[in-house]
């Protein structure tokens, strides 16, 4: 499988909204937005990370549109963050996609959160370099309660 990222599309939209009210993607993700399913929230969230400074990107699978990646924040605490179609899960297209969004974003440090218990994304984050850097505790919206977080980082 051929994996590869390019600028987000509108044509992506639809697609990333579907794959975000996965209720079984969300609940491993966790860390969501508060109502997943409000289009106008979701679509105003893309047009403002698209208009920034952030480095967004769709992740195609043979030429298919499988997820989203990027890395947001102001230097110095910048993250990565990636979604996956569940349907992808396991085949290693989120390790693939990763590597590729750190080739084009050299700055680190770079960090990451993720849920302790998706063991999924932290090996995807390990396979890619990050460490453990923090444990934290916050309000996981997809869950309703709040959870143990694990903090991540990539060093130089």
């Amino acid at each position: 499988m051929q994996i590869a990222l390019r600028e987000v599309h509108d044509s992506d939209l639809p697609v990333f909204y579907r794959q975000m009210n996965d209720p079984e993607a969300l609940r491993m993700a966790a860390f969501t937005a508060k109502d997943p399913a409000d289009w106008d929230a979701f679509a105003a969230f893309w047009q403002r990370i698209r208009s920034s400074a952030d480095v967004v990107r769709t992740v195609l699978a043979d030429g298919d549109v499988v997820g989203s990646t990027a890395v947001y924040g102001v230097p110095g605490e910048r993250e990565v963050t990636y979604w996956v179609d569940r349907a992808y899960w396991g085949r290693g297209v989120a390790t693939a996609a990763l590597r590729h969004l750190l080739t084009e974003v050299p700055e680190r440090p770079l960090y990451a959160r993720a849920a302790a218990d998706n063991e999924g994304s932290l090996r995807v984050l390990r396979k890619c370099g990050f460490r453990v850097t923090a444990q934290a505790r916050g309000f996981a919206n997809a869950r309703g309660e709040e959870i143990e977080e694990l903090v991540l980082a990539l060093e130089g």
